[in-house]
C-alpha cells in the first residue's frame, strides 16, 4: 500500500477451497480489531470460494495488526489473500452506482452456453450496464435429461434511458440464439408477486378447445376461416367468437365433455401450479375459451378463480349460443382488476400470462406481463416473452431457484412423497 495518499477504504479478497467456518473465522478477526465493514460479498463456484470485504481504514497501528492477523489466519485456512487500497474517488463512484437503477436479466433455455453468456454480457456492456452478480437458478446449465431447464440470472445497474434499445437488442439475440432473455427492474415487487392470471387455450393447455369442438362438429374449415378473418381485422373478438360458436349448433353434449381428456396440459403447468400453491400465490384462469374445460382445470390444478365463456347446452346438445357476457380482452382486464381488489393485491404484484391478442389488455395491466409461446404482436406488447421452456420456467422470473424446491420435490422435479 502506498504511503503517498491515505486510502479511504481497503478491499480484502480471500480465495480458495470452500468449507464451513471460513467466513466466521475471518469476520471474527475483523470484529476483534474494531473494523467497520462497508460492503461484503461471497460466491462459491464448484466449491471454489471468492469472498470480498470492503472495510473502512482503521488507524495505522490497528490496520497493521489487523492485516497481519488476517494474513496469518487465511494461510492457516488455506486461503489466498490480497489487500487493495480504495481511494475516496473510487469509494464515491461505488456509492453513486448504488443509487443507479438496478435491473435483473434472466437467461432461460434448455441449456446455457458460453456463447449465450457472451452475447448477453456484451449487450450489457454496450449499454454501459455494470454486472454486480451472476447466479445459476437451475440445477445445471447443460442438463442431460430431456425436459430439464437451464437458467442464469444477472443483476446489473445503469442508466434507465438505455432500457428501450437494450430490450430491442435482447429480443434480437433471443430469437437468434433460441433462448429466452427476460429483463426487469429490481424492485420490492419482483419477489413479492401475489397473483398469477392465465389464459387457457394454447397457454395452460396445448390446443384451442373451440377448434377441437369444430372438428368434432365437422365445421373445422369454416371456423378456421372466421379465425383468419378476425386476425386480419375483418371483425372483432366478440363477433368472430359468436360466429364460430354458432357453427357448433347440434353438437352432442357427450362429445363436448369427452374433449376433457383429449387436450394435454402444457409442459410444466402442473409443477408451476404446485409451486405457486406452495408459495401462497393466488391463481386465476381468465379465458376466452369455455367454462366446462376451465372448471375441469380448476379441479385438476387447484386454481382459485375461473372466468370463461359459458357454452349453452340444452336437451343434451349445443345450442350455438354463449351465455353473456362474453369474456373478451377488455373483460379479462376488468376481471383481473376485480380479483386483485378482492385479494387486496396491487396490480404491480400481478403476473398475467397469455398468447393471443385478447390477452394484451390484461398483460399490459399487470406488473409482470408474459407472452407465452405467443404471436409476434403479443410478444412485442409484453414485458417478457417465454418460448423455449415449459410453464414452470416462469418460476425463474420471480427469483425461484431449483434448489429452493428440493425439500418439496424429488431429484427429478416430481412431487416428493410423504
Amino acid at each position: 500500500m502506498s504511503s503517498e495518499a491515505s486510502p479511504a477504504a481497503i478491499l480484502i479478497h480471500f480465495s480458495g477451497v470452500d468449507r464451513p467456518g471460513l467466513t466466521a473465522a475471518l469476520t471474527t478477526i475483523l470484529a476483534a480489531h474494531g473494523a467497520s465493514v462497508l460492503d461484503i460479498g461471497q460466491a462459491v463456484v464448484h466449491e471454489s470460494l471468492s469472498l470480498g470485504i470492503l472495510i473502512e481504514v482503521p488507524s495505522g497501528e490497528s490496520y497493521a495488526e489487523l492485516r497481519a492477523a488476517l494474513t496469518a489466519d487465511a494461510e492457516r485456512l488455506g486461503l489466498r489473500t490480497s489487500f487493495t487500497a480504495v481511494s475516496q474517488d473510487a469509494l464515491d463512484h461505488w456509492l453513486h452506482g448504488l443509487r443507479q437503477q438496478q435491473f435483473i436479466v434472466t437467461v432461460l433455455g434448455r441449456k446455457i452456453t458460453a456463447g449465450h453468456l457472451a452475447r448477453v454480457s456484451s449487450i450489457l456492456a454496450t449499454h454501459q450496464m455494470n454486472v454486480s452478480r451472476i447466479e445459476r437458478l437451475s440445477h445445471e446449465l447443460a442438463p442431460t435429461k430431456d425436459g430439464e431447464n437451464a437458467c442464469v440470472e444477472l443483476a446489473a445497474s445503469g442508466d434507465l434511458a438505455r432500457e428501450a434499445p437494450m430490450r430491442a437488442d435482447f429480443m434480437a439475440a433471443a430469437e437468434e440464439l433460441c433462448v429466452d432473455i427476460a429483463f426487469q427492474h429490481e424492485s420490492i415487487y419482483r419477489r413479492n408477486r401475489r397473483l398469477f392470471a392465465f389464459d387457457m387455450d394454447s397457454t395452460l393447455i396445448q390446443g384451442e378447445v373451440i377448434d377441437e369442438l369444430a372438428r368434432m362438429a365437422g365445421v373445422g374449415e369454416e371456423v378456421s376461416k372466421i379465425t383468419e378473418g378476425a386476425m386480419r381485422g375483418d371483425y372483432g373478438f366478440d363477433e368472430s367468437f359468436t360466429r364460430r360458436v354458432g357453427l357448433l349448433k347440434g353438437l352432442p353434449a357427450e362429445q363436448v365433455y369427452g374433449l376433457l381428456d383429449k387436450i394435454p396440459l402444457t409442459p410444466g403447468a402442473e409443477r408451476l401450479m404446485r409451486t405457486l400453491r406452495l408459495l401462497g400465490y393466488k391463481t386465476a384462469i381468465l379465458s376466452g375459451g369455455f367454462n366446462f374445460f376451465a372448471r375441469n382445470l380448476q379441479q385438476r390444478l387447484g386454481i382459485d378463480y375461473v372466468h370463461s365463456n359459458e357454452l349453452e347446452i340444452v336437451d343434451g346438445k349445443v345450442t350455438g349460443r354463449v351465455i353473456p357476457p362474453i369474456v373478451n380482452g377488455e373483460r379479462k382486464a376488468a376481471l383481473l382488476k376485480e380479483i386483485a381488489q378482492k385479494e387486496g393485491i396491487s396490480l404491480e404484484q400481478v403476473v398475467a400470462v397469455g398468447d393471443g391478442a385478447n390477452d394484451i389488455p390484461m398483460i399490459s395491466l399487470s406488473g409482470m406481463g408474459i407472452a407465452y409461446r405467443a404471436k409476434p404482436r403479443v410478444r412485442q406488447q409484453a414485458d417478457h416473452s417465454i418460448s423455449c421452456l415449459g410453464l414452470d420456467g416462469l418460476l425463474y422470473l420471480i427469483g425461484v431457484r431449483d434448489r429452493d424446491l428440493l425439500p418439496h420435490e424429488g431429484t427429478d422435479g416430481s412431487r416428493a412423497q410423504g
